[in-house]
């Protein structure tokens, strides 16, 4: 199983509620039609910040926690490979543009390591 990880955050002026509609409106649906046949799991992860030691909540870093899971290391590859099409490309940049502030998207490929505590 290779598992993807990006880190997002919402465009400057977007309201964490409008970021989380539109992702869940719109660009969930792009990342579905063209991670269908590749991935096993797409999953979102909205962030919620805990308040600081002096009780103030503050603005995240991210928005997002994004995970895609893909059953292999081939079709990991496949799908990257896809998503560079250039219609493809284009039709996922133009949709970023509206909700991503692109300065901060990182990705990463991760290794879980899983302690049992019973």
């Amino acid at each position: 199983m290779i598992k993807v990880i990006m880190l997002m955050k919402r465009r400057p002026g977007m309201t964490t509620e409008a970021f989380r509609d539109y992702y869940e409106s719109k660009h969930r649906l792009i990342g579905e039609k063209y991670l269908r046949g590749f991935a096993t799991r797409y999953v979102r992860r909205y962030v919620n910040p805990l308040p600081d030691r002096s009780g103030e909540l503050y603005d995240p870093e991210y928005d997002v926690v994004l995970e895609v899971w893909y059953p292999d290391e081939t079709t990991f590859k496949d799908c990257a490979e896809n998503l560079q099409n250039p219609e493809i490309a284009k039709e996922i940049n133009d949709d970023e543009q509206q909700v991503f502030d692109m300065r901060f998207l990182r990705s990463y490929i991760v290794e879980e390591y899983e302690s049992r505590l019973d």
